[in-house]
């Protein structure tokens, strides 16, 4: 498999454990990059869930976060404050852009799948 097959196929595998997480929780890039085998994967992780609007079926990204709550992906939405405003549906508090009870709200794909 070529490196793009490669990443497509990681991509699939990210979109999927993604679609895991349960509402109201959340996780980061490198918890993700961690459960999925490739622990320095974090930033690719982020970048392939930059182009998740595409995916199908759809994928909750906006459960997904930097490693200290901060909602570092929210550019990757269609407007300023869509992350913070899907969070907040679900029940999550969100204060400067940052999860205000990150470690109680967590999920970590390693301990809990």
């Amino acid at each position: 498999m070529d490196r793009r097959g490669e990443t497509e196929a990681f991509a699939e595998l990210v979109y999927a454990l993604i679609r895991e997480i349960p509402k109201g929780r959340v996780t980061s890039y490198g918890a993700i990059a961690r459960a999925l085998g490739r622990p320095s994967s974090s930033r690719l992780v982020g970048r392939i869930l930059g182009r998740g609007s595409h995916a199908s079926p759809p994928v909750p990204a906006h459960r997904v976060v930097n490693s200290a709550g901060v909602l570092s992906g929210r550019e990757a939405f269609s407007g300023a404050q869509t992350m913070q405003t899907l969070l907040e549906e679900e029940g999550i508090v969100v204060r400067n852009n940052k999860i205000a009870n990150f470690n109680r709200v967590f999920w970590d794909p390693l301990h809990e799948l």
